[in-house]
C-alpha cells in the first residue's frame, strides 16, 4: 500500500518492459524490404522492416493479454503512436541482439509462461488467450523478444556501471523493519475524513504508544493499512525505496525503537517505530540485488535509446496508422451498414420477385405451346 507512484505511461511503458515478461511490445516484423506477410496496409517503414496493420493489432492484443486495464488507452491516437514507435524499436534491437541474448531470451521467457500458466491455472489462461484472440505461440513470440532485448542490455552492463549505480541509489537499497499504525484520510467506511481529525487520532495513539502500550495490539485494532494490519503494523526487511517519499525518509532517519510524531503521506498520518535498519555495502550484495541493479541501468540505457536514437531509426511521417473513430463515426459507420444490409435484403426480394415472375412466364408459354390433347 505504501509503495511510490509510477510516472508517466510513456516512462511506466518503458520500465513495463523490463519486468519479467509484464510488458509492452513485441511482434513479428517485416525485415529487409520484404514483402508483409498479410494482405493488411503497411502502417510503419522503419530502417529494416515494416510493420502492418495485422501485427500492430496483434501488439496491442498481447499488451492487453496481461494489462487488460489499459482497454481506454488504445483508443488514444497518442498512445498508438508511441507504441508502435516502441514496437519499431523492440523489431529493431532484437535484429541487433546476440545470439546468446537471443537463447537466453527464449529460456527465460519459456520460464515466463510456465509461471503464468501455474499462476492463473490452465482454464483461466485459455479464456486471457481467447479474449485477445491470441494463441500462445502469440504470447510466447512476444515475450521471448522482450526476454531477448532484455537480455542483451544487461549483458552489456559493466562492472563500473554497477558500482557506480549501486552508489547512487544505496540509500534507497537500505533496508528495514518498521511498524507502524496508519491513520487514513478516509475512514474503514471509505468516507473522507477531515485532516484534523486524523491527525488527533494520530495522537491520541502516539501518546497510548509512548505510554507502554503493546503496538502490534494497537495496530491491529486501529490500523487502516490492510497490507500490515494483520501482522501488527510491521514491514519486515523492506527496502525503504520501495516506500512513498516521506516514510521513507522517516525509515532512514528515526532513532531505532523509538515512538514518531505522526508522519504525513498521501495515505494519511502514519505513527511509526523503526524497528532495525541495515546499509547495504556493494561487496555483500546477493546476485538478485545486482541484477536489479543491472535492470535499472538497463532501463535507463532503453530510455536513451527511445529518446535519442529511434528518431533516426524510424521519422514520424514513415507511420501511417489510422485515426481512432470517434463514437459518432462509429455510428455513422453501423448506421451505414445496417442501410447497406437494407439495400441487399430490398435487390434479393427484388430478384426474387423478378425470378418468379420469369418462372410464371416460361410456365404460361409452355401451357400455350403444349399439343392440344387428341383424345
Amino acid at each position: 500500500m505504501l509503495q511510490s507512484k509510477k510516472g508517466s505511461w510513456k516512462v511506466s511503458l518503458v520500465a513495463l518492459m523490463l519486468v519479467l515478461a509484464l510488458s509492452v511490445v513485441a511482434a513479428c516484423g517485416n525485415k529487409n524490404g520484404s514483402e508483409p506477410a498479410d494482405n493488411s496496409p503497411v502502417v510503419a517503414t522503419y530502417k529494416g522492416g515494416t510493420v502492418t496493420q495485422n501485427q500492430f493489432d496483434k501488439e496491442l492484443a498481447n499488451m492487453l493479454f496481461f494489462y487488460p486495464s489499459y482497454q481506454q488507452m488504445i483508443e488514444m491516437d497518442e498512445f498508438r503512436q508511441y507504441f508502435i514507435k516502441q514496437q519499431i524499436a523492440y523489431l529493431y534491437l532484437e535484429d541487433k541482439a546476440t545470439d546468446a541474448a537471443k537463447k537466453e531470451g527464449k529460456k527465460e521467457a519459456e520460464e515466463q509462461m510456465a509461471a503464468i500458466k501455474k499462476q492463473v491455472g490452465d482454464d483461466e489462461f485459455k479464456k486471457m488467450l481467447d479474449a485477445q484472440k491470441l494463441t500462445e505461440q502469440d504470447v510466447m513470440n512476444y515475450m521471448t523478444r522482450i526476454m531477448t532485448v532484455v537480455a542483451d542490455y544487461n549483458a552489456k552492463v559493466t562492472d563500473e556501471q554497477l558500482k557506480a549505480q549501486f552508489e547512487k541509489d544505496k540509500q534507497n537499497m537500505t533496508t528495514a523493519s518498521v511498524r507502524h499504525i496508519l491513520i487514513g484520510f478516509t475512514d474503514a467506511e471509505g468516507k473522507e475524513r477531515k485532516k484534523e481529525d486524523a491527525l488527533k487520532l494520530a495522537k491520541d495513539l502516539q501518546a497510548r504508544l509512548k505510554k507502554g502500550e503493546d503496538f502490534a495490539k494497537l495496530a491491529k485494532e486501529f490500523s487502516e493499512d490492510p497490507a500490515s494490519k494483520e501482522n501488527g503494523g510491521l514491514y519486515e526487511d523492506v527496502a525503504v525505496g520501495q516506500w512513498v517519499e516521506q516514510f521513507r525518509d522517516a525509515a532512514l532517519t528515526l532513532p531505532l525503537n523509538e515512538i514518531s510524531d505522526p508522519v504525513e503521506t498521501s495515505y494519511g498520518y502514519h505513527v511509526m517505530k523503526v524497528e532495525k535498519r541495515t546499509e547495504k555495502v556493494f561487496d555483500k550484495l546477493t546476485d538478485e540485488e545486482k541484477d536489479q541493479i543491472r535492470g535499472t541501468i538497463a532501463s535507463e540505457e532503453m530510455n536513451k535509446f527511445m529518446e535519442d536514437e529511434l528518431e533516426k531509426i524510424v521519422k514520424d511521417e514513415d507511420i501511417k496508422l489510422p485515426a481512432v473513430k470517434t463514437e459518432e463515426e462509429k455510428k455513422d459507420d453501423s448506421t451505414s451498414t445496417e442501410g447497406d444490409k437494407s439495400t441487399e435484403t430490398d435487390k434479393s426480394a427484388d430478384t426474387e420477385k423478378s425470378g418468379d415472375a420469369n418462372k410464371q412466364d416460361t410456365t404460361d408459354k409452355q401451357t400455350e405451346e403444349k399439343p392440344a390433347d387428341n383424345k
